[in-house]
């Protein structure tokens, strides 16, 4: 097994690099779709191993080449106001899939729709507390079970419903790694109560459109890119193309017993590199030399460390956890080259966050996830980074953590040469302010996604989806809300 823990972290090492090394030789250019070639071929050399299970990890290379085939087929680029939803027109027609695969499953989603209408106090509630701002900030298309998040409100309707366990989790799995469709749960409510309407019209709209989030989730995707005046290509073409290209990949993951959950949940996670985080956006964000170094060192603190654990890794969770926290113990360290802590930081955002909500009360449903992301992940590495015993003293799993890429960075040690040189103290701290709405690549998302369905092929009929784990949520610090959460009942 050793051998196939070893081969999950090169795989994941060299999606990052693919999709950086793109970044570095295009930031500053216009982003054409074509420019995510290199992460494709990365991914196309993802291979099972041993155990791993070859359905798992075609659902995954099958999707990319699917969704990279579609999108060149239909637009030369994507504007920055439609590339966050690029990985949302995955889950909508591998779950029509299902639907037209399996009437007993799309039984038990109509049994749910049914539930989902009974459940006006519960879906009240949770509208309102998210509009309000009242869990702080928060993750609405959460992947774990976090207060405010769809996933804490499907789990909660879910839980006494009398349907198949494996049911149960696959809708539940849907909405979190498997991303149907863009919408997080309060969003119709909060609009419809700031264009006037009362709270029970607000109800209404609201409980209609998660209903049609899982019965028509094809149309609802095209429904809620029409009214976010999506332009760059046609999303109904897109959906239609990908999904018979994914037909016969879907039917071998059924054959062979697949979780459902899983079918849902692979798909969608690895397309984003392709026109999201390779994207306009990301190369408008990364002509700043700064921002992009953060970037570079961080994915090279990764690499070294994942190679100092070669042939150490503990099981196949291993790489993963040394893999994220090598990361995020990066990204505290440029974080303290400014002489700021991690409670600094926690306490602005957080702070901020509460104004947010006063000021800006259409903010869009999803506008702080990834400060929350961000925060999240220095908080984490500030435990890994900081001395013993106050931390781990910057070793994770009996391997040391790397940093000499930062240590090493001739952009990150003379930030005199990005601002007024005698008063530079707060040039890397601006650059991760810039990486907190957009930390995907810290985080690191093309290595979750890869180290995740090596793991999912090892285990291909278990639930993965949402994470059944304790955040450790940063935010707690200040908006304590670990008494709403409920990954310890999930279904």
């Amino acid at each position: 097994m050793k051998e196939i823990y070893d081969k999950m972290a090169t795989e994941a090492v060299n999606a990052q690099k693919a999709v950086v090394s793109t970044i570095n030789n295009k930031r500053g250019t216009s982003f054409k779709v074509k420019d995510a070639q290199p992460y494709v071929d990365a991914v196309n050399r993802m291979k099972p191993e041993g155990e791993q299970s070859k359905e798992v990890f075609d659902l995954h290379v099958d999707s990319v080449n699917a969704h990279f085939d579609v999108l060149t087929g239909l637009t030369e680029t994507v504007r920055p106001e439609d590339d966050p939803f690029v990985e949302h027109y995955q889950t909508p027609p591998i779950l029509e899939i299902l639907y037209e695969e399996d009437p007993s499953f799309r039984t038990s989603v109509e049994k749910f729709i049914e539930e989902i209408g009974k459940s006006e106090a519960l879906i009240g509630k949770e509208s309102i507390r998210r509009y309000a701002g009242f869990y702080g900030p928060t993750c609405v298309v959460d992947f774990a079970f976090v207060p405010g998040s769809t996933s804490n409100v499907v789990n909660r309707i879910l839980q006494d419903m009398d349907i198949p366990l494996q049911h149960k989790r696959a809708i539940l799995a849907s909405k979190s790694w498997g991303m149907n469709t863009s919408y997080g749960v309060g969003a119709k409510f909060q609009i419809a109560i700031e264009d006037g309407k009362t709270p029970s019209e607000a109800l209404k709209e609201e409980i209609d459109m998660l209903k049609m989030v899982y019965d028509t989730p094809v149309e609802a995707q095209f429904k809620l890119m029409e009214e976010a005046g999506h332009s760059s290509f046609d999303v109904r073409k897109y959906m239609d193309q990908y999904k018979q290209k994914m037909k016969k990949t879907v039917r071998a993951a059924m054959d062979e017993e697949v979780f459902y959950g899983n079918i849902v949940t692979v798909p969608a996670y690895g397309v984003g590199d392709v026109a999201h985080h390779i994207s306009q956006s990301m190369f408008n964000m990364t002509k700043d030399d700064v921002v992009m170094e953060a970037i570079n060192v961080v994915s090279n603190v990764l690499e070294g460390t994942m190679n100092n654990a070669m042939g150490n890794f503990r099981d196949e969770y291993s790489p993963l956890t040394i893999a994220t926290d090598a990361t995020a113990a990066a990204t505290t360290k440029i974080l303290w080259m400014d002489g700021f802590t991690t409670m600094m930081v926690l306490d602005l955002l957080v702070k901020r966050f509460h104004n947010l909500v006063l000021t800006n009360p259409r903010r869009g449903a999803a506008a702080e996830l990834h400060n929350v992301d961000f925060i999240d992940l220095i908080e984490k590495g500030e435990r890994i980074i900081d001395h013993k015993p106050r931390g781990a003293g910057g070793m994770v799993q009996g391997i040391n953590i790397d940093l000499s890429p930062i240590e090493k960075s001739e952009i990150l040690n003379n930030p005199q040469r990005y601002t007024y040189p005698a008063c530079a103290i707060t040039v890397r701290f601006s650059a991760l302010m810039r990486l907190a709405d957009f930390p995907c690549l810290l985080t690191s998302e093309p290595v979750t996604a890869t180290m995740m369905t090596n793991i999912i092929a090892l285990h291909k009929e278990e639930a993965h989806s949402p994470a059944r784990v304790c955040k450790f949520c940063s935010a707690n610090y200040f908006d304590y809300k670990c008494g709403y959460c409920n990954w310890t009942e999930a279904v």
